[in-house]
């Protein structure tokens, strides 16, 4: 662990400045917790600690507001694709606010800024001669009459058989896809197999780039510069661009055929209908960002891109790995002037209630929803997230952790010693930090040795905070967030086993000492908690009489001034009267967020349709002569499992109707069953036996069976209009 700990020290605190960026979240719905625990909390915690040790930090994001992922949800809900990415951007922009993911920038990839940026990257790339151009086949969706793009396709995953997989990734497994590597593949426009057409695209030969990629991500070295240290990126994140790159690269377009999102550049031959690869397009996205965040502040960009002493570092989740580590490293490189990531600390997946979230089956806890169900309880969330981070593995949320995590860990021990040291100060010395004698002995919190107040609680204090960045600088927020609470549970210890409550009986003098040293940890806690919990270490700095943070280097000044022996809140300063920082949570709450959850299961459990076949004239119609009628008779066929010989009553005569419902039905149990038969279907030979017509049945998601039966007390033979 220490040589860890002096790698990252030369490669995260040497830079003069940090680009930081989150993935760019798809406007096309809400935020719920998995995207939460995937990419921006872990940012938010370690951009607040670099602006609280005084460094220059950009933290940029934006909604990524192209691809198809936009165009489906527009066609599902019958809008425009620029009316879905209004909405919902607006949602996602306030959504995090609410919930304290402290952006420099949160921008838009619809805004004409990054077009310019975008187009001019491929105009580059094109002129230096980094794309070849290679007619493919590619699916084609003849009923749409439309070339798929990547998420316009969805089928049998290759690599863990999950039937829903997209044309670029399975969201299951997060394994990187290609469409023709789906089994059993159908378009998400009509439902149809799609056919391999003709059409021509941009490609990068990542191929080309694949030896220097390799030593880059192996060695961390670039013609022989040492640009990371392998050992700080995650094992996960390794793994899987060692994967991709013992598997050999393979050229991958940059273009497609869609008529929403950034245009190819039009002066180029064949560019007409073109729009870039989403893929291409999106982590442009965290350039124009920076621009317009410069242009907005005064600044210049490009140092934050283009300058070796960048720290450039992305977070995000595990299904974005490759993308990352392999494809936008390569469109930098190749495009020159840029530098490349010194980390990508890729969370892996958060899980809910012992299942996969799921969008599409509302199995979520929606971030806009949480924030409005629970005001003033964003910290609670967080903590509970940050507690559960997936960092090096799948984790889960449970709103029974959550309820016990806020109850045990934030009331009973963060609250609680907080409000102790505030009421105890307010009653014994009417809100004012109290004088004291520095050479007066005090009991530890190890209950064990006396030692002099400034050798006591302070240095430990100084200590455990040195322990919390070290933990921040190397991507673990679980353990910093353990040590957070370690330096509480202390200052409850601290007052436990000095007990000021009995002591002032008889000893004035060393309660006071305990009071303003359990002071100084509710100061220090004030700052430690502004990276994990930033409204709880608002709400610290009032009860303390203390101004907001500015997030200006003062947690190296909180270590300078400890290192030194010096107190972090003066004798004599008036507090503010106390106040609850959190609540417990009662079970009725928590029971009506699962309930919530599981009547969001049971409306969409097993629910799928079928899509419209293709539209038909009237006249077609017409031509259909449905019938109601009344089974008779029914008995199995011999030597089948799912054919039934019925008769039917029409009223003017008897049909015999073979039908595949015997796993459905017996034959005793619908005799008597009215129908629906169509009555003008050609005849034919099932098993030796001639079918006069089809009765008309229903089917659902689950492929059960059941009649379309006409209404109460309707006759034989009538027809259907």
């Amino acid at each position: 662990m220490g040589s860890l700990v002096v790698k990252h020290y030369k490669i995260m605190e040497e830079p003069k400045r940090y680009l930081v960026t989150s993935a760019l979240p798809y406007a096309n719905g809400p935020l719920h917790i998995g995207h939460l625990a995937g990419a921006y909390l872990s940012a938010d915690i370690y951009v607040r600690f670099l602006r609280l040790n005084g460094k220059d930090v950009v933290y940029v994001c934006g909604s990524d507001e192209h691809g198809a992922a936009i165009t489906i949800r527009a066609k599902k809900d019958g809008t425009t694709p620029q009316a879905i990415v209004d909405k919902y951007d607006e949602l996602i922009r306030t959504t995090f606010e609410k919930i304290g993911i402290s952006f420099d920038i949160y921008h838009r990839t619809s805004a004409p800024i990054h077009h310019e940026t975008s187009q001019a990257f491929f105009r580059t790339l094109n002129q230096k001669g980094e794309f070849i151009e290679q007619t493919k086949e590619q699916y084609f969706d003849e009923t749409a009459n439309q070339f798929l793009a990547d998420r316009y396709i969805i089928g049998t995953c290759p690599k863990c058989n999950h039937t829903e997989a997209y044309g670029d990734q399975c969201e299951n497994c997060g394994s990187t896809l290609s469409p023709t590597e789906l089994v059993d593949p159908r378009s998400t426009l009509s439902g149809d197999k799609p056919v391999l057409k003709s059409t021509t695209h941009w490609y990068l030969p990542l191929d080309k780039y694949e030896a220097w990629l390799k030593e880059w991500v192996e060695t961390g070295k670039l013609e022989e510069e040492l640009l990371h240290y392998p050992d700080q990126w995650k094992n996960h994140v390794l793994g899987q661009c060692k994967s991709w790159l013992d598997g050999g690269l393979q050229p991958r377009a940059m273009t497609r055929d869609l008529d929403w999102g950034v245009d190819v550049p039009q002066e180029i031959k064949g560019a007409e209908g073109k729009k870039l690869y989403v893929w291409m397009d999106a982590p442009i996205g965290y350039i124009s960002a920076t621009k317009q965040w410069a242009l907005d502040n005064g600044k210049d960009w490009e140092p934050y891109w283009k300058d070796k002493d960048t720290a450039l570092i992305h977070f995000i989740g595990k299904d974005n790995i490759v993308f990352h580590c392999l494809i936008f490293p390569a469109i930098l490189k190749a495009h020159g002037d840029y530098i490349l990531p010194v980390n990508v600390p890729a969370n892996q997946f958060l899980n809910l209630e012992g299942r996969k979230l799921s969008t599409s089956k509302n199995w979520a806890v929606w971030v806009h929803e949480y924030v409005e169900e629970f005001p003033g309880k964003e910290d609670e969330l967080r903590y509970n997230m940050i507690k559960t981070m997936p960092e090096q593995r799948d984790s889960e949320f449970t709103w029974k952790g959550y309820q016990e995590t806020n109850n045990n860990e934030l009331v009973n021990n963060l609250a609680n010693f907080i409000n102790r040291v505030i009421v105890l100060t307010n009653k014994y010395y009417d809100g004012i930090v109290p004088t004291i004698n520095p050479d007066l002995q005090i009991v530890d919190s190890s209950n064990q040795i006396e030692m002099s107040y400034q050798e006591s609680e302070l240095v430990d204090l100084h200590d455990r905070l040195q322990e919390i960045g070290t933990h921040i600088r190397a991507f673990e927020f679980r353990a910093a967030l353990k040590v957070l609470m370690e330096i509480s549970s202390t200052g409850n210890q601290l007052l436990q086993f000095n007990e000021p409550w009995k002591l002032i009986k008889t000893d004035e003098e060393t309660v006071k000492v305990v009071m303003n040293t359990a002071l100084q940890v509710v100061t220090a806690l004030s700052v430690a908690s502004r990276p994990f919990l930033p409204f709880t270490s608002d709400k610290i700095r009032d009860l303390l009489n203390l101004p907001p943070l500015k997030d200006d280097g003062e947690y190296m000044d909180l270590l300078n001034k400890l290192a030194e022996g010096e107190v972090i809140l003066a004798d004599g300063h008036q507090i503010n009267k106390p106040q609850h920082l959190f609540t417990k949570i009662p079970d009725e709450v928590i029971d009506a967020q699962i309930a919530k959850l599981e009547a969001a299961e049971k409306a969409n459990k097993g629910v799928s349709y079928e899509p419209v076949k293709e539209t038909i004239a009237f006249d077609d119609f017409t031509k259909l002569d449905l019938r109601t009628g009344t089974i008779l008779a029914a008995e199995k066929v011999k030597k089948t499992k799912k054919l039934l010989k019925l008769t039917v009553d029409l009223g003017f005569e008897e049909r015999t109707v073979v039908s595949g419902i015997a796993e459905f039905f017996k034959p005793e149990d619908i005799l008597g069953k009215q129908v629906l038969l169509l009555a003008n279907l050609a005849p034919r030979k099932l098993k030796g036996i001639e079918s006069q017509g089809m009765i008309l049945m229903a089917e659902n998601s689950d492929g059960v069976l059941d009649f379309v039966s006409p209404g109460e007390g309707m006759g034989n033979g009538f027809v259907v209009k």
